[in-house]
C-alpha cells in the first residue's frame, strides 16, 4: 500500500455527531414547528355578522385564519362547513383504512423476512470466529489475514435488528406524511377563499412537514443505529492489526445496509399498493364520470371521487415518502460500506461518517431554502406558482454546493483509497474529488429537475404539442405523448452517464454512491414540493365537492397543475437518484464477492443481463395490469351505483362512498403481492441458483433498462395529465369539449404510468441491489453454481 499522510483533518467524531445531531433536531423542530402553524388555520362556520357556528371537535373550513382571530368570509355558511368536515372525515377515514390494512401486511413480512435475514446472512460461514462479541484469530496471508471460517450468527442478528429499524422507519415515514396531507388538504381548500399566498403557503408548508420529519428522523436513526452497532464491533473487541481493523469495519457496515434493505421492502410495498390504489380510484373515476356522465372532475354524485382523493394520499404521499426513504437508507449504506474497505478513513471515524454529514448539510441549507417561497419572495400571483416552486430546488442546489465543499475540507484526508484495486499513487482519491463527486451528483439532480419541468408542465412547448394533437382525437394524443416520454429519457440519461463516469473517475464506486447522496442532499425540498401537488389535488376536489365556487376552484386547480409538474420533477429526482444508488450498492456487491471487475463477455452474465434488462417490462406488465384489474372493479362499482340510487345523477341522493373505497383497498392489496415477489424473489433465486456472477448481470441489466423505462413512463404519463389541464383552463375548446374528451383519455392511460408502474420501478432497482448485497456472503458460500460459467 502506498505510504499516505492522514494528517491535518480538522473535524473529530464528537464536531461530526453534533452536526449530525442538530441537523436531525433541527429537521424535526421545524417540522412541528410548521405543522403547529397549519393546527393555527382555524375553520369556523360564521355568519355575516360574524359570529361562529360550533363545531364541537371539528376545525372546519368556510372561515380561514392564521393566528387566533377568525376573519369573515362572505358566503360561509354551516351547511357548507359541514360538508368540508365530512369530505375531510371520509378522505382521512379511507386513508387510515388503508395505511392499516397495508401496514398490518408490512409488520408480518418485517416479522417473516428479518427472520430469513437472520437465518441465511447468519448461516454463510465465512465471517470469522463469534461468540457475544466479534473475536478476531490472525492465521496467513490469505483474506486479509482473517481467520474467516466461523459462523456468522452475530452478523445475522445485527442485519436483522437493522432490517427491522429500517422498515419500522419507512412505516413511520410514510404515516407522517399522510396524516400530515390528509390535515392540511381541507386547510388548503379554505385558505384559497383568501387568496394566492394563503393558499399556496399552506401547501408547502404541509408539504415541509413530511419533508423535513422525514429526513431528521431518517438521518437521525441511521446515526444512533450506527453508534450501537460501533460500540459492539469496535469497542468491545481488541484490535491488533490494520487488517482487523479493515475487517471490523467492513462487517459493521454490511451489518447497517440491513436498513436500507428494510426501508426498499417496506417502499416496494407503499409504492406498488399505493399506486394501485390511487389509479384504480381515479380511472374508476374518470371513465364513469366524466367520460360516460359527462360530470366534473371530482363531482360529489361520483361514487369514486372519495377513494380518488384517498388515493393521492396512500399512493403519492406515503408510498412516494417511503420511496425516498429507501433512497437516503440505501445510498448512504452503501457509501459507508465502501468506505469500509479504505484504512486512510477508518483512522477518522468522523470521515466514516461523511455520507451522513452531506444529508446533515441539505437539510439545514433546506431549512433556509423554504422561507423563500413563504416569506421572502411568497406566491402572489398565478405565475409566480410554477417560478417560486423552480426557485426551491435552484437556490438549495446553489446553497448547498459551498456547504459541502467545506465537510469535505474539514472531515475527509487529502487522499484516501476506496477501490478493491492495489493502493496505488493512481487509485488514490482526494476530499476534493470527493467533494467533485457529490457536486456531480448535486447539479445532475437539478439538470434532471429541469429538464422533467419542460416535458410535462404546460408552460412549455412539448406538453402544448400534445394538447394540439387532441383536435385529431384519443389516437393522436397517444402517439405524442409517447414519443414525448421517449424523448424525454435523452438528456437525463446522459446526464447520469456523465455523473457516473466522473464520479467513478475521481471515486470509484464510492464516488457513485457520494453522487447518489449530492442528489439526494436537497431531498428536504424535494419532499416538500412533490408533497405539495397531492396537497392541492385534494384541496381542489375537496373545494369542487363542497361547491366553494369557481374562483376558489380557479386557485387550487393552478396550485394543482403546478402540483403535476413538481410530482414530475419529484419522480425524476427520485429515478435519478435510484439509478447512482442502485450502481453504488451493485458497486458493493462486486467488491464483497471479491471481483474488481464484471466481464459482460461472459456468455452467463451476458445471457443475465438480457434476463435483467426484461425484468423491468415483467414487472411493469404486472402492475399495470394490477391497476387495470382493479380499475374494472371500480368501473362496474360506480355503475351500479348510478343505476341503482334514485337521485344520484341529479344530486338529491349521497352516493356510497365506503364501498368503492373498500373495494379499492382490497383490490390493492392482493394485486401487490406478485410483483413485489418478482422483484425479490428474482436476486434471491438468481443468486442461489446460477451464482454471483449470474446475479452481476441480473443488477446490471435491471439498472440500464429500468432507469430509461421509469423515465418514460413518468413523463409520459406527466405530460397527458398536464396536457388535460391545459385545455381544462380553456385551451382548444375548454372543459366538455371533444378536444377535452380525447385529452382526458390520455390521462387515464397515463395514470398507471406515472403513478404506479413508473416510480415503481424505481423500487425494482434499488431493492434487487440491496438485497444482493445483504445476502453476498451467503450466496458465495452456498450457492449451488458459483463455479458456473
Amino acid at each position: 500500500m502506498a505510504n499516505v499522510e492522514v494528517v491535518g483533518i480538522l473535524g473529530n467524531y464528537f464536531l461530526a455527531a453534533v452536526i449530525i445531531l442538530g441537523a436531525c433536531a433541527l429537521g424535526i423542530v421545524f417540522a412541528l414547528l410548521l405543522a403547529r402553524s397549519i393546527r393555527k388555520i382555524r375553520v369556523a362556520a360564521i355568519t355575516l355578522d360574524g359570529s361562529s357556528g360550533s363545531l364541537g371537535m371539528h376545525e372546519g373550513t368556510s372561515l380561514v385564519v392564521d393566528g387566533d382571530e377568525p376573519k369573515d368570509i362572505m358566503g360561509s355558511s354551516e351547511s357548507t362547513t359541514m360538508k368540508l368536515i365530512d369530505i375531510h372525515d371520509a378522505i382521512s377515514r379511507g386513508a387510515n383504512s388503508f395505511l392499516w390494512a397495508e401496514y398490518k401486511i408490512c409488520f408480518l413480512f418485517i416479522l417473516s423476512f428479518g427472520t430469513l435475514v437472520f437465518v441465511l446472512v447468519g448461516s454463510a460461514g465465512n465471517c470469522g470466529p463469534n461468540q457475544s462479541q466479534i473475536s478476531l484469530a490472525k492465521v496467513d496471508a490469505t483474506n486479509d489475514g482473517v481467520d474467516l471460517s466461523g459462523a456468522c450468527w452475530t452478523q445475522g442478528a445485527f442485519t436483522a435488528i437493522a432490517f427491522a429499524v429500517g422498515g419500522l422507519t419507512s412505516i413511520l415515514s410514510g404515516y407522517i406524511g399522510m396524516k400530515i396531507a390528509v390535515y392540511t388538504n381541507v386547510r388548503t381548500a379554505v385558505c384559497a377563499q383568501m387568496g394566492w399566498t394563503e393558499a399556496f403557503n399552506s401547501a408547502f408548508r404541509g408539504g415541509a412537514v413530511m419533508g423535513f420529519s422525514l429526513c431528521g428522523i431518517a438521518l437521525s436513526m441511521l446515526f444512533v443505529l450506527i453508534t450501537v452497532f460501533y460500540w459492539q464491533f469496535v469497542d468491545t473487541t481488541n484490535l491488533e492489526s490494520d487488517k482487523e481493523t479493515k475487517f471490523v469495519y467492513r462487517v459493521l457496515f454490511e451489518c447497517i445496509a440491513g436498513y436500507g434493505l428494510g426501508g426498499s421492502c417496506i417502499a416496494m410495498f407503499g409504492r406498488v399498493g399505493g399506486g394501485i390504489y390511487t389509479k384504480a380510484a381515479d380511472v374508476g373515476a374518470d371513465l364513469v364520470g366524466k367520460v360516460e356522465k359527462d360530470i366534473p372532475e371530482d363531482d360529489p354524485r361520483n361514487p369514486a371521487t372519495i377513494a380518488d382523493n384517498v388515493g393521492d394520499n396512500v399512493g403519492d404521499i406515503a408510498g412516494m415518502g417511503a420511496d425516498l426513504f429507501g433512497s437516503f437508507a440505501e445510498s448512504t449504506c452503501a457509501a459507508l460500506v465502501l468506505a469500509s474497505l479504505s484504512q486512510e478513513l477508518q483512522m477518522n471515524f468522523a470521515s466514516m461518517l461523511y455520507p451522513l454529514l452531506i444529508s446533515a448539510a441539505g437539510i439545514v441549507c433546506c431549512f433556509f431554502t423554504s422561507f423563500v417561497a413563504t416569506d421572502w419572495s411568497p406566491v402572489r400571483a398565478e405565475e409566480d406558482v410554477e417560478t417560486v416552486l423552480k426557485y426551491q430546488l435552484i437556490i438549495s442546489t446553489v446553497i448547498i454546493t459551498p456547504i459541502v465543499f467545506i465537510i469535505s475540507f474539514m472531515f475527509l484526508p487529502a487522499q484516501f483509497c476506496v477501490s478493491n484495486l492495489e493502493c496505488t499513487e493512481e487509485t488514490m482519491s482526494t476530499w476534493k474529488g470527493a467533494f467533485a463527486c457529490v457536486a456531480s451528483g448535486l447539479w445532475s439532480g437539478l439538470l434532471i429537475g429541469l429538464v422533467t419541468e419542460y416535458y410535462t408542465s404546460h408552460s412549455y412547448a412539448p406538453v402544448r404539442e400534445v394538447a394540439q394533437a387532441t383536435k385529431t382525437g384519443a389516437a393522436t394524443v397517444i402517439i405524442y405523448g409517447l414519443a414525448l416520454g421517449y424523448m424525454s429519457c435523452i438528456i437525463p440519461v446522459a446526464a447520469l452517464g456523465l455523473t457516473i463516469y466522473v464520479s467513478f473517475k475521481l471515486a470509484y464506486m464510492y464516488g457513485v454512491a457520494l453522487a447518489a447522496l449530492g442528489m439526494l442532499s436537497s431531498l428536504a425540498i424535494g419532499l416538500t414540493i412533490d408533497a405539495y401537488g397531492p396537497i392541492t389535488d385534494n384541496a381542489g376536489g375537496i373545494a369542487e365537492m363542497a361547491g366553494l365556487g369557481s374562483s376558489v376552484r380557479h386557485i387550487t386547480d393552478t396550485l394543482d397543475a403546478a402540483g403535476n409538474t413538481t410530482a414530475a420533477i419529484g419522480k425524476g429526482f427520485a429515478i435519478g437518484s435510484a439509478a447512482l444508488v442502485s450502481l453504488a450498492l451493485f458497486g458493493a456487491f462486486v467488491a464483497r464477492i471479491g471481483e474488481t471487475h464484471v466481464d459482460i463477455l461472459d456468455p452467463l452474465i451476458f445471457a443475465f443481463l438480457l434476463f435483467g434488462s426484461m425484468l423491468p417490462y415483467w414487472f411493469s406488465a404486472m402492475t399495470m395490469k394490477a391497476v387495470g384489474v382493479a380499475a374494472m372493479e371500480m368501473v362496474v362499482e360506480v355503475r351500479e351505483q348510478f343505476a341503482q340510487i334514485p337521485g344520484l345523477m341529479e344530486g338529491t341522493a349521497k352516493p356510497n362512498y365506503e364501498r368503492c373505497v373498500n373495494i379499492a383497498t382490497q383490490a390493492s392489496l392482493r394485486q401487490m403481492v406478485a410483483p413485489a415477489l418478482l422483484v425479490i424473489l428474482s436476486p434471491l433465486v438468481t443468486g442461489y441458483v446460477f451464482g454471483v456472477h449470474a446475479l452481476s448481470g441480473l443488477l446490471a441489466g435491471g439498472l440500464c433498462s429500468g432507469v430509461q423505462m421509469a423515465i418514460s413512463a413518468s413523463n409520459t404519463g406527466g405530460a397527458w395529465d398536464n396536457a388535460k389541464k391545459y385545455i381544462e383552463a380553456g385551451a382548444y375548446g375548454g372543459k366538455g369539449s371533444d378536444c377535452h374528451k380525447a385529452a382526458v383519455v390520455g390521462d387515464t392511460v397515463g395514470d398507471p404510468l406515472k403513478d404506479t408502474s413508473g416510480p415503481a420501478l424505481n423500487i425494482l432497482m434499488k431493492l434487487m441491489a440491496i438485497l444482493s448485497l445483504v445476502f453476498a456472503d451467503f450466496f458465495v458460500a452456498h450457492s449451488l453454481n458459483n463455479n458456473f460459467k
